[in-house]
């Protein structure tokens, strides 16, 4: 059986976009900006909470990025850069270095460096990786 990680997402619900923290094994990775909660309508909302597993997935807009298959109802859900969910995310959740209001922050390709350098090398070491979000 393969060693499994798990990753953190604590979430906080706002009107205009979804705000939140990823954490590994207590330590904080980085923030999180996500469309609102919309039911969970197909490039309106963020995706449900629940335990996901990760993969890696390539595609031509982003290249190579973290998946997050087998959402319900969903298709093509990544971790992404963007620093404004209302007008980057469909759907998708961006990692950010700060926050700056209700779905939007600051420098996510640097936190996005950063997550994948963590995820990756988990991957790297043989690892499965999960995404808990709450």
């Amino acid at each position: 059986m393969k060693n499994q990680h798990t990753l953190h997402l604590q979430r906080k619900y706002g009107e205009r976009g979804t705000n939140g923290t990823i954490t590994f094994k207590g330590k904080q990775i980085c923030h999180t900006i996500e469309l609102p909660w919309r039911n969970n309508m197909q490039r309106m909302s963020c995706i449900p909470t629940g335990r996901y597993k990760l993969v890696k997935r390539t595609y031509t807009k982003h290249g190579e990025q973290i998946g997050i298959p087998n959402v319900l109802g969903r298709e093509a859900i990544l971790i992404h850069a963007a620093n404004d969910a209302s007008r980057e995310l469909l759907g998708c959740i961006a990692p950010v270095t700060k926050l700056t209001g209700e779905g939007t922050g600051t420098e996510s390709r640097k936190a996005l460096s950063e997550l994948k350098a963590l995820v990756y090398g988990l991957w790297d070491m043989g690892g499965e990786v999960y995404l808990v979000i709450k």
